[in-house]
């Protein structure tokens, strides 16, 4: 992370569609200091230490958004990734890098709710509290796209579970406001 207290945070919004792109970022500009790039390969140019979040379209024609995503993380940048899509996602998202996955069209609430609630997770400096709310945010997309028969055939959907239920029991002892903390991630609208 990139950001003093008195800074705001840096966010690089990116879509292959322009006018989608704008809107997010006008979206957000109030509270954070934002860039835009029209394309997967802007994105990566765009890129630097300063970004402290991605939001980022999936399906992108000149480089596709889990090709940025995994660049991105090849790099060594440590920011959050909040994946952005119209696409229901599948099972493969449960091995992606990224913090968090919203659906478009996304509400200004729900936008600024997730960007500030993984900033904030960031910030707390604790990697498993940051786990945490990735593999949730995943296993919760899924759960509301897919069906239970689809989820049942997958042995990595049940492992990243175990995992989650894991990491909350481990949190749930060294965080006395967890449930509070995992409340407030719940009423993120995510798709």
């Amino acid at each position: 992370m990139s950001t003093s207290a008195d800074e705001r945070p840096t966010v690089l919004v990116v879509d292959d569609e322009p006018e989608v792109a704008d809107v997010l970022a006008l979206k957000i500009r109030e509270r954070y200091e934002t860039r835009v790039a029209y394309g997967g390969r802007a994105a990566l140019d765009a890129m630097d230490r300063t970004v402290d979040a991605v939001l980022l379209d999936r399906r992108m024609p000149d480089v596709h958004g889990d090709e940025v995503l995994a660049e991105i993380r090849e790099r060594g940048y440590d920011c959050v990734v909040v994946m952005t899509t119209a696409v229901d996602p599948d099972l493969n998202i449960l091995e992606m890098d990224f913090d968090d996955y919203l659906s478009k069209p996304i509400e200004t609430e729900t936008l600024l709710s997730t960007l500030d609630q993984q900033l904030d997770s960031r910030r707390s400096g604790d990697p498993k509290l940051e786990e945490f709310f990735s593999v949730v945010s995943k296993l919760e997309v899924l759960e509301s796209e897919l069906t239970p028969a689809e989820l049942a055939d997958s042995d990595e959907y049940e492992r990243r579970k175990r995992e989650a239920e894991a990491l909350g029991q481990e949190l749930q002892e060294s965080h006395p406001d967890f449930d509070e903390i995992v409340d407030t991630f719940r009423d993120v609208g995510r798709n």
